[in-house]
């Protein structure tokens, strides 16, 4: 026995052995390479026999290390046929480190390097020094030429063998197919249209020629790099090595050597490299002469390509220090930076192969990029029928291809293609046809299907599965995806070697440092089993593993640097959580399938969570993928309702199974679906995976990666979606190949309504080709042609296609736009279920004839015989509604044609012919061209600015088949077409440099078409020698509308020659002249909607017919701006103007007009009586011109007003001749008058017989001229107002006035406000009156001015009133006052309204009431209102020895006997004491009390909302018991209890001349209550009683109705808002009889219904003298109004019935008997349901001042019938309509009655339906004279910017949320 017997234990045990590795020396040379990839078997090696091979064999694996041998030794017992009582010493002895055989470590022979590696280790030494350098260069280049032979040696050795070799994919000498190649940048060398390389299919096994094309780059200098992206699994590495393979066979021969380097290996070099070092030490080193050899490498760079595998792996990023020489050391990233940019080995080839992502900024920018695509459908066939060997097999495996979609969706990535395969290699033999849809369902149950094919026995052992998948997780979490032999335990090494899962590669770590590295087949495999150890290992709790459920957005283009390895974990743990997967994973995890289910469960919620997220694009394209994993439809029904309407992908690659997985999802989804790609690149056949899909109804493409290919995928699609509607194909590179696949499929795809090919490119041929298909798409709505090269003669054919094609109603054609918009016939359902029907062809015909067509050919290089043509074609075609040449060469000539041409082809709205190229001559030809087209409604050229427009108004016949088509909502204003005006012409020719010589000629064209004509000649060169022609040839042209001459250089002389046009010209209404801005304009009369300044308001029908309540008489204006006046050319105008018929406006403007220039113009004002106004603003005039101004009323009777102000804006307002002579107003605001101008413009006014008002506001005048002014007064004949406001006057003007009134008898009122208002009102009457007030507010009376003030009052005698409001007048003062005002006899008022008054309580204010002079007859306190009134009697009368006696029995103090007494001697004589808001003391309503007592003539007392104390109120009635004669008591609004009620009750008895009694607010309980009626019984008098708010009980009403018996006198009777129902209404309509005299009753708010209302509507009848009746807020319903209208007294004032339940029909039976009722002045009927029935009045209501309709849901249909009658109601103040459904419409009729209505005030229309322009006519209304103060518009649909032009126009519309109540006029 030898030594290594003895060492290993047994010598049978290396026998047998030996022995079997001798039976299989294949499988021993497969594991050798598995586990040492470089070694080679050398010539000795092979020579020896077999036994000797396989001892040398092992001893170099046992010479790798432990791990390896140990690994080997579990391949051994796993794989071979190990018996096993030899399986267990095997693995007891070897399988441990510790039993290592020493014997083979003693017997190997050890190798060096050299042997382990292909090349030696590079030595560093030249060629020395040669003496021959010719012999030194033979040496070089045989050097080189052994290097390059032992480069393709070592590829033909490497990739020669069938067994795959270190680094060589899988499957690698399996049948090879080329994927789908796809250029991407500019730089793609293809001769072919499309740009996409798609191999050959059907070439041979060893060919393929595709491969070629990625060398054939367009770049001859600089760096050739080629970036080849791909997905994982599309093939790139598979690819790259076929190339060395290629190169190795001398395919590639332009090529003299060929590096292939992976980054993942590269990645594990850790020191800088130089280039030599990259090439040599790690990857072939030559034999000898590095130096020599890589300088024939630089000098041959161009033969040189390196290739580098899996860029996007890459992770040591490059220096920022550019590397210029090979010999600086660098990161291998920053080397392929060199090579790329060509600092490095300079003309060399390059290919990178990457995943989609954001590449290292190192690639050159003209790097040329190409996609790959992996497989189509013949590819996948193809490979199929190289896999299967076996007839049988083959054709049941393409059989299950062509029937599963979901089977060739997964086959298009070639990875999934290979795992199929094997799959269905292993499942066909025993399944039945057709069951590769359940057993291959997934990408993940194809795996785990993988996994079970590859075990010896079905499934792997769980404990190596479990290991090999925490191997790859814990190097996908950790970025590894090369392991070394550590990493792995032999045992699961073993596993995977066995089982094909993992492969081994010689990993050079740098120079002379390697080893050996092991790899999953595919990093998907790696995901795979990361996923399967989430799913089954324990460790892993349910945070984790939902943790994982994430999805990684691929919007790596912009987002992420690197792509990350986790990509398909979520899909592969989706696929694990389905149901068919539980068996699986109950194996690995050796647990039951309840536990598993938790987990799979934990999955499925992690994705129902990311179901109903907001997802981008790329995200959900990963959730499709995962969902379509699960296999769950609920699931996959969340995610596909849970998706957005419209959903886009944007920037980021999509492949077949994308689409796939996409449309999978899509089929679960109920509603439509836009799907929207821009900027993707796509696989050229993806749009198959969309075939059938029917929830996609807008489809959108627009990328340029899509070419002919991709269209003819596309086209095979479409036909299956029927639901599509709208498709896009935008930016692409299709041609004309690729159009006619889309052609042919656009024709089954009937139900498209807009196809988009915009940005393609397409040529002539293929443009025409798409619109040959419009007649088979009848729905089609849009066809999108843009950018697009179409030529002129085409675009001729596609206006002939426009015309003749039924459906196209517009083509728009400008610059890069080609776009035709069409109709759909009404009869395309019927088309499309293809029903011949005569009778609908007949329809289609008829919709031809009457269809219009819209042309627009702009910027299309049209020529005049392009022009001839065109006209040709249209003259042919239907109705044109808009013609656009506009930026063609039609020059004078085709312009002309064009116009000649437009009557006969029938233009209903514009023909553009601008840009044309017209001149000024061509002017007069194209005018001359379009005279006899009677349809021109607006023609506009301008040479200047390149204009040429003709807009068209429509035939009778049209427009009534346009106004059928637009079905226009009900106008008030309707016309029948022969009552339609005539559509005024407008003819501008601005800015064409027309002078005068060219004027007769163009009357001589216009002459006859210019009826109701807008002519323009503005902006050109007539002058004044053109506005004198233009004068002499106006009246030839017959009526115009308006003439406009601006900016023609025209001077004031030119005024003068136009002026007498007035009288030339009936339809001259107006002249509007501004010679510094050169506006020069004539026109008539206009609407006035242009006055709005910033833009005009849209056109609304009843703007005719408002014409129609103009004013009889036009008045004509002239309006003169931006002028010298001098006296002379006021002379003249005036002249002119003397023969101008009126009634005639004159508005002047000039900047300084002097006083000879204003009295020259004053003087000629007597010879213009056909004057009606004359207007000088914006004109400075000197301060003597309100002397001149006043002084005219006498000059010129006929003047009416002079208004001016702040001297720079005067108004003079005149009489007609034919009115007589009233009253003459003066306005004088803002001149600066002082105290010398006053005496002179008093004695100037003097002598105007009627001056009504006059104000002199605003100026200087100060005490002294105010002093001056009341001086005055006596001779001023003012009859109406004095308004001397903000006039720097103080307190002594203020009793300076007071002096006034004793000398000006004619003073009614004066006011006085010294505070921030300064206000100075006096008004005056025309005789003299008695009763004068005045007012005194914010005065700051001091103690020294209150004497004076007295003294004052008491001289004026006529004074009756004083007001004294917040003048500082302190409780001291008014004492005083008080007690100095004597007068000899009469009444005065005085009121207090100061601050103090509110705080200084009852008994202080009592207190001073006895210091009054006079007797106190009123007295009138309000604490809240800080208000106290006195009423005082002259001269003063009292019995002191009564009032002492009646002290005598009051229990007071001292100084409140005093008090008291005091009171009783000055209110002796009290008839009324009113205390409203206060609160009463027990003192103070003691001495209430006793003064109550002795109050013989009190007649009302008043205690309102005043609180007051039990014992207070004891005291009060106390007192009021004794005043027997009161006949007034109004104690409603306090807060008092049923107890304190009940008390005061008593004061009712014994008061029998009560005749107004007013409890309202108080709760009545039953005792007071029966007090109550106790005392109505003997109220005989009573004539108002109010019981509002009384809370009473029905039995109460009985009872109080029973006693209002006894009250025959009663006239007012208010009971709202009690409880009374119908039962108390039936006992209420029982007593009315018994009150005759009643005249108003007030029932809101009771409950009463109809029962009720029916029956007191019959007793009310009885009411012969009822005047005001309210119903209000009760449920009367019809039936009441029915009996009401039957009933209405004859005397009714007011009827109130708001919301009462009434209805179309008792509105309209009520309206009818309210009708020519001659008293009734107010109607409320708001919130009732009026709709269309508002009140009809025929005879009308004389006296009616209010009437309130809001909130009645009143619409347009019933403005015509309101406004009717509210015409008829002549004295209506306010209308309230707010709240309704009220538009234009009704604005427009509202408008037309307003000048009618002269009183009224105020009319609400907020929160109507009224837009800008109906609040335009409401302006217009306003316009013509009426007194209304305010429109309330709050809330219609006026924008603020529309409302706020509105208001600037007409202060009197308000649109704010808070009302502004009108302000009555002052002193009425």
């Amino acid at each position: 026995m030898d030594l290594v017997s003895l060492q290993l234990g047994t010598e049978h045990l290396w026998s047998w052995l030996v022995r079997l590795l001798s039976k299989d020396p294949e499988w021993l040379n497969a594991k050798v390479k598995f586990f040492l990839p470089k070694m080679e078997l050398s010539s000795g090696d092979k020579a020896q026999d077999a036994t000797q091979g396989v001892i040398l064999q092992l001893r170099r694996l046992h010479a790798h290390g432990w791990a390896t041998w140990q690994a080997f030794i579990h391949c051994v017992c796993m794989e071979l046929d190990v018996p096993l009582d030899l399986e267990v010493p095997l693995l007891s002895t070897w399988g441990h480190r510790d039993g290592f055989p020493s014997q083979l470590e003693a017997g190997e022979e050890s190798q060096p390097a050299s042997q382990l590696h292909h090349g030696l280790k590079r030595p560093y030494q030249g060629c020395g020094s040669s003496p021959h350098p010719k012999q030194c260069k033979k040496q070089q280049l045989e050097l080189a030429r052994r290097y390059l032979q032992l480069l393709k040696t070592s590829a033909q050795e490497r990739y020669g063998s069938r067994i795959p070799g270190p680094g060589q994919p899988l499957a690698f000498h399996q049948a090879y197919i080329p994927p789908i190649l796809q250029w991407s940048r500019t730089t793609a060398p293809f001769n072919t249209q499309e740009g996409a390389t798609l191999g050959d299919p059907k070439a041979e096994d060893g060919t393929d020629v595709s491969i070629q094309d990625l060398f054939n780059t367009r770049a001859n200098k600089g760096p050739r790099v080629t970036v080849l992206l791909g997905k994982a699994g599309m093939g790139k590495t598979t690819l790259a090595h076929r190339l060395c393979q290629r190169w190795a066979d001398g395919q590639l021969d332009r090529f003299q050597a060929l590096f292939l380097f992976e980054f993942r290996q590269l990645n594990l070099i850790t020191h800088l490299l130089t280039l030599p070092q990259l090439l040599f030490d790690l990857y072939l080193s030559p034999e000898a002469g590095p130096d020599s050899v890589f300088q024939y490498l630089e000098e041959n760079a161009d033969g040189v390509l390196l290739i580098f595998d899996g860029l996007d792996q890459a992770l040591h990023p490059h220096s920022s220090r550019e590397k210029e020489g090979p010999e600086d050391p660098s990161p291998a990233l920053a080397l392929f930076s060199g090579l790329c940019r060509g600092t490095l080995l300079p003309g060399c080839w390059v290919l990178a192969t990457s995943r989609p992502g954001k590449l290292p900024n190192c690639l050159p920018t003209e790097a040329a990029t190409v996609h790959m695509w992996g497989f189509d459908r013949p590819r996948v066939e193809e490979y199929m029928v190289r896999f299967f060997t076996d007839q049988l097999r083959q054709e049941a495996a393409l059989a299950e291809l062509r029937k599963n979609r979901h089977l060739q969706s997964m086959c298009a990535v070639p990875a999934l293609c290979q795992v199929t395969c094997l799959c269905l290699h292993h499942l066909l033999p025993c399944s039945s046809p057709g069951q590769s849809a359940s057993l291959l369902p997934t990408v993940t149950q194809n795996y785990v299907q993988m996994v079970s094919i590859l075990g010896p026995r079905g499934y792997p052992p769980p404990e190596s599965l479990l290991d090999l998948s925490e191997v790859a997780l814990r190097g996908l979490e950790t970025g590894k995806v090369i392991f070394s032999v550590g990493d792995i335990r032999p045992s699961t090494m073993a596993f995977g070697a066995a089982l094909g899962l993992l492969t081994s590669f010689c990993v050079c770590t740098g120079p002379g440092h390697q080893g050996t590295g092991y790899a999953f087949t595919h990093l998907s495999l790696q995901e795979f089993f990361a996923a399967l150890y989430l799913m089954a290992s324990p460790k892993v709790d349910k945070n984790a593993l939902a943790g994982h459920v994430a999805l990684n957005s691929r919007w790596v283009l912009r987002t992420k640097a690197r792509p990350g390895l986790l990509d398909h974990l979520p899909s592969f743990l989706a696929g694990l959580a389905s149901y068919a997967c539980r068996p699986f994973l109950s194996h690995v995890a050796r647990r039951d399938g309840t536990w598993v289910g938790a987990k799979q469960a934990t999955v499925m919620q992690a994705l129902r969570k990311l179901a109903t997220r907001r997802l981008t694009g790329p995200k959900v394209v990963a959730l499709c993928h995962c969902v379509g994993e699960t296999q769950e439809p609920e699931l996959a029904s969340l995610v596909a309702q849970s998706l957005p309407c419209h959903l886009s992908f944007h920037n980021f690659p999509l492949t077949f199974a994308d689409l796939a997985a996409l449309t999978n999802i899509l089929g679960h989804r109920n509603a439509p679906i836009h799907l929207d790609f821009e900027g993707c690149p796509l696989e050229p056949h993806c749009p198959e995976a969309l075939a059938g899909c029917k929830q996609v109804e807008n489809l959108s493409f627009k990328s340029r990666k899509c070419g002919d290919a991709f269209a003819e995928a596309l086209s095979r699609s479409l036909p299956t979606m029927r639901s599509l509607k709208k498709l896009g194909l935008a930016g692409s590179k299709i041609t004309a190949r690729g159009i006619s696949h889309l052609v042919q499929a656009l024709r089954l795809c009937p139900q498209l309504e807009e196809v988009s090919f915009q940005d393609n490119q397409l040529k002539d041929w293929a443009v025409l080709n798409i619109v040959e298909v419009l007649p088979c798409l009848p729905r089609l709505q849009k066809l999108d042609l843009s950018r697009n090269n179409v030529s002129v003669s085409t675009l001729l054919c596609l206006t002939k296609v426009a015309v003749a094609c039924p459906t196209v109603r517009t083509l728009q054609v400008r610059e890069g736009d080609l776009i035709f918009l069409l109709s759909p016939p009404a009869e395309t359902a019927a088309e499309l279920r293809g029903a011949p029907d005569l009778q609908g062809n007949a329809s289609q015909r008829k919709e031809a004839q009457s269809r219009s067509l819209t042309l627009r050919l702009q910027q299309c290089q049209l020529r005049v015989h392009d022009v001839q043509e065109l006209i040709a074609q249209l003259q042919e075609g239907p109705r044109l509604d808009d013609v656009d040449l506009s930026g063609n060469q039609l020059d004078d000539e085709g312009c002309r044609l064009m116009a000649e041409a437009a009557s006969q082809l029938h233009i209903t709205r514009n023909l553009d012919l601008s840009d044309n190229g017209l001149s000024v001559d061509g002017v007069h030809c194209v005018l001359s061209a379009v005279s006899t087209c009677q349809a021109l409604a607006d023609l506009h050229i301008s040479v200047l600015h390149k204009t040429a427009v003709f807009v068209f108004a429509p035939e009778q016949e049209q427009l009534k088949e346009i106004q059928k088509r637009a079905a226009p909502r009900v106008s008030l204003t309707c016309r029948t077409p022969s009552e339609r005006p005539l559509c005024p012409t407008r003819i501008r020719l601005t800015h064409c440099g027309l002078q005068a010589k060219h004027l007769e000629q163009l009357c001589r064209a216009l002459r006859g078409r210019c009826c109701h004509t807008h002519l323009d000649f503005s902006g050109n060169a007539l002058g004044d020698e053109g506005a004198a022609q233009l004068a002499q040839l106006l009246p030839g042209l017959g009526p115009l509308q308006s003439l406009d001459l601006s900016e023609n250089s025209l001077s004031l002389d030119a005024v003068f020659m136009l002026t007498p046009c007035f009288s030339t010209l009936q339809w001259l209404l107006h002249l509007d002249i501004s010679l510094e801005s050169q506006h020069v304009v004539l026109r008539g009369d206009r609407t006035g909607r242009d006055q709005l300044a910033g833009g005009s308001l849209p056109e609304f029908p009843a703007g005719a017919q408002f014409l129609a309540f103009r004013q009889p008489r036009v008045r004509r204006s002239l309006c003169l701006r931006q002028c010298q006046l001098d006296p002379l050319s006021l002379t003249h105008l005036c002249e002119t103007l003397e023969k101008c018929p009126g009634p005639l406006e004159v508005k002047l403007s000039c900047e300084v007009l002097s006083d000879q220039s204003l009295e020259t113009l004053l003087h000629h004002l007597p010879q213009l009586p056909q004057l009606s106004l004359l207007q000088l603003s914006k004109t400075s005039l000197s301060p003597k011109s309100p002397l001149l101004l006043a002084d005219l009323f006498s000059l010129c009777p006929r003047v009416q007003k002079v208004d001016l102000r702040s001297l720079y804006h005067v108004t003079l307002h005149f009489r007609s001749s034919k009115e007589r002579e009233g009253e003459c107003c003066g306005r004088f605001t803002g001149c600066s008058l002082s105290q010398e101008h006053v005496e002179p413009l008093c004695w100037l006014l003097s002598k105007c017989e009627d001056l009504n008002q006059l104000d002199l506001s605003a100026n200087m005048l100060g005490d002294d001229g105010l002093r001056c002014i009341l001086e005055c007064l006596p001779q001023l004949p003012i009859s109406g107002s004095l308004d001397l406001s903000h006039n720097n006057i103080s307190l002594e003007s203020a009793l300076g006035l007071v002096k006034t009134f004793p000398s000006c008898p004619r003073i009614r009122e004066a006011s006085v406000n010294l505070g921030s208002e300064q206000s100075f009102w006096i008004h005056f009457s025309r005789q003299e009156e008695a009763g004068k007030t005045l007012r005194l507010s914010q005065c700051s009376f001091g103690p020294e001015h209150v004497p004076i003030l007295a003294t004052n009052l008491n001289q004026a005698l006529q004074l009756t009133a004083l007001t004294i409001t917040q003048c500082c007048l302190d409780l001291e003062q008014l004492t005083l006052l008080l007690s100095l005002l004597r007068w000899p006899v009469g009444l005065f008022s005085l009121r207090v309204d100061e601050p103090w008054v509110g705080k200084a309580g009852v008994l202080a204010l009592l207190e001073v009431c006895t210091q009054a002079s006079g007797n106190v007859t009123e007295i009138s306190i309000s604490e809240i209102q800080q208000q106290l009134c006195l009423q005082l009697e002259f001269p003063r009368q009292g019995n002191p020895e009564a009032v002492a006696l009646r002290l005598s029995h009051c229990d007071l103090g001292t100084h409140h006997s005093l008090l008291s007494w005091q009171l009783m001697e000055t209110c002796a004589r009290l008839r009324q004491l009113s205390l409203s808001q206060v609160n009463l003391c027990n003192t103070s309503s003691l001495l209430l009390q006793s003064l109550l007592e002795s109050l013989s003539e009190l007649k009302t007392f008043r205690l309102t909302s005043s609180h007051v104390s039990s014992e207070g109120l004891a005291h009060l009635t106390s007192g009021l018991s004794h005043c027997h004669h009161l006949e007034g008591l109004d104690l409603s609004n306090n807060q008092f209890g049923e107890e304190d009620t009940e008390v005061l009750m008593g004061v009712l008895e014994g008061m029998c001349r009560l005749k107004r009694l007013d409890l309202s607010h108080l709760p009545l309980g039953s005792s007071a209550l029966a007090m109550l009626t106790q005392g109505l019984s003997h109220m005989t008098l009573l004539q108002s009683l109010r019981l509002s708010r009384n809370g009473i009980r029905d039995v109460g009403w009985y009872q109080l109705f029973k006693a209002l018996r006894a009250a025959s006198s009663l006239k007012e009777l208010g009971l709202s808002h009690n409880q009374i129902r119908d039962i108390g209404a039936q006992h209420l309509a029982a007593v009315l009889p018994w009150l005759p005299e009643l005249r108003k009753i007030d029932l809101s708010g009771n409950g009463i219904g109809p029962a009720g209302g029916v029956r007191l509507a019959e007793s009310l009848a009885l009411c012969k003298h009822l005047e005001e009746l309210m119903l209000g807020y009760n449920v009367l319903g019809n039936s009441t109004a029915l009996e009401l209208a039957q009933r209405l007294p004859q005397h009714l004032r007011v009827l109130h019935l708001p919301s009462s339940g009434l209805h179309q029909e008792g509105v309209l039976i009520l309206s009818r008997a309210l009708d020519g009722l001659p008293y009734v002045e107010e109607i409320n009927l708001a919130e009732n349901c009026l709709a269309r029935e508002v009140p009809h009045f025929h005879q009308g209501l004389p006296l009616l001042r209010q009437i309130d309709l809001v909130s009645c849901e009143i619409d347009n249909h019933a403005a015509k019938p309101l406004a009717a009658s509210l015409a008829l109601c002549p004295a209506l103040e306010e209308i309230l309509l707010s709240w309704n459904l009220l538009g234009d419409e009704a604005a427009a009729e509202l408008a037309q009655v307003l000048p009618q209505m002269s009183r009224l005030k105020r009319m609400d229309l907020e929160k109507n339906q009224i837009t800008a322009c109906g609040a335009w006519l409401l302006v217009e209304g306003l316009a013509q004279g009426s007194g209304i103060q305010v429109i309330r518009l709050w809330n219609n649909p006026i924008s603020p910017d529309m409302a706020q032009r509105l208001q600037s126009q007409e202060p009197r519309l308000d649109f704010a949320f808070f009302d502004k109540q009108p302000q009555p006029p002052r002193g009425s």
